[in-house]
């Protein structure tokens, strides 16, 4: 093949067009053949491992050098562990019911016509991403499993890890009698490469960003392809009045503590008044002692150890061992921070009230709503679906984990015998 890496422009609509052929075998491909695929996928990332952990200590080190923090650092680390949790999620996108050619729903008309409305690829599916090399795996295997061929272009620190994450899933195309360029990586780390694949209209169906605020900014500025929205995770805990205290202590640590890198960490702790003194100051110490900086308004700020919560600090996407928090006077001056901070992604309440809980619910248009559970389980594979290509928290085409389903539109398809219209 051509070597085109010094002609960004050429190298992109290259692989555009190589993409949107695959994508048309893919389309009609049989459902044991993208199983095989993905199965075969993920026993070659078991097998390549070490070179997978090599190649990422390689990533590690250029993570390092360009001064990312921590959390970010341990969004892109990949051990032994975390391999076979990426060969776990191949394996259950692998067992999914198959979503292409599901009939959604369908109906007769007194014309003699009968209609149904069937599940169909995108198609191509350009996605964007930042550090995390997992999601190399996830993505590929949910575009794979629903027919769509896939340009991942993740983020310069994950080059080498991803980049053998992809190898492996052609390996599995390829073992099924796939095309293996249904799933390719944009083999650069240059700029340009994603300005290309932002414009081409011609052989990109839709364009996923993944990852903070200023990467989902760009792809909506620049972007003449249609993108799913998936903007930054600003989650919130509302503690009400009506909390159980050990509940409340065990969700609000995991969902800050866990990973603080991920975006269903949460980012702002809300504290009814009614409990502030009780709940709510434990709930806080517990936090410093585990390590949190809490950035407290001036009602919590009084317990020893917080730091004056600034302006800023509400609507933060932290990203670490940082919680903002505050007391609210009742439910609807939650619901109203959170509506103003907010970024639509995961909420929670602590309550057993549920008419609390269920005015929190209908009020709040957040992608994903919890009661009494930690805001990490925002994720596709804790929500059945195996892995996911991300949290959509846009109102158009799909909201919440986007799964193999989610990445499907539909067609009509219309029987008749004879029939014309009068």
């Amino acid at each position: 093949m051509k070597d085109l890496s010094d002609n960004i422009p050429a190298l992109m609509a290259d692989m555009g067009q190589r993409a949107k052929a695959a994508a048309a075998d893919l389309a009609f491909a049989a459902p044991d053949a993208k199983e095989a695929a993905l199965i075969a996928a993920a026993e070659a990332v078991w097998a390549r491992r070490e070179e997978i952990i090599a190649a990422n200590g390689q990533d590690m080190d250029f993570g390092r050098d360009k001064g990312l923090s921590p959390a970010m650092l341990d969004r892109l680390m990949l051990d032994e562990a975390r391999i076979k949790a990426i060969v776990d999620g191949l394996r259950a996108v692998a067992a999914q019911r198959d979503p292409v050619g599901e009939t959604i729903t369908e109906w007769g008309m007194e014309s003699g016509l009968h209609i149904k409305r069937v599940r169909t690829p995108l198609g191509v599916i350009g996605v964007i991403y930042e550090s995390r090399p997992n999601v190399t795996a996830d993505a590929g295997a949910l575009c794979l499993k629903s027919g769509n061929a896939v340009i991942l272009r993740g983020g310069s620190e994950s080059f080498h890890s991803s980049g053998l994450l992809v190898d492996c899933l052609q390996d599995g195309l390829r073992t099924a009698g796939l095309p293996g360029d249904a799933v390719q990586r944009v083999p650069t780390r240059d700029r340009a490469a994603v300005q290309e694949l932002l414009t081409m209209t011609d052989t990109v169906d839709v364009i996923v960003p993944r990852g903070g605020k200023g990467l989902v900014g760009l792809v909506q500025r620049a972007a003449r392809v249609p993108v799913f929205a998936h903007l930054e995770g600003i989650c919130h805990i509302y503690i009400d009045a009506a909390a159980d205290p050990e509940k409340a202590l065990k969700i609000a640590l995991n969902a800050k503590t866990r990973r603080t890198g991920i975006c269903g960490a949460a980012e702002c702790l809300l504290i009814h008044r009614d409990v502030a003194d009780t709940i709510g100051q434990g709930v806080i110490k517990a936090l410093m002692e585990a390590g949190v900086e809490v950035r407290a308004d001036e009602t919590l700020a009084k317990i020893d150890g917080t730091v004056p919560a600034r302006p800023e600090d509400w609507g933060q996407e932290f990203l670490d061992m940082i919680i903002a928090a505050k007391v609210v006077d009742h439910i609807d001056e939650a619901i109203t921070h959170i509506r103003d901070f907010g970024s639509n992604h995961t909420d929670a309440i602590v309550t057993e009230d549920d008419a609390a809980a269920l005015r929190f619910f209908t009020r709040l248009d957040s992608a994903i709503l919890m009661q009494n559970a930690s805001t990490q389980f925002a994720d596709g594979g804790e929500f059945g679906m195996g892995a996911e290509i991300g949290i959509a928290t846009g109102k158009m085409h799909a909201r919440g984990p986007v799964g193999a389903e989610q990445l499907t539109s539909f067609k009509y398809l219309v029987t008749g015998d004879g029939t014309v219209r009068p």
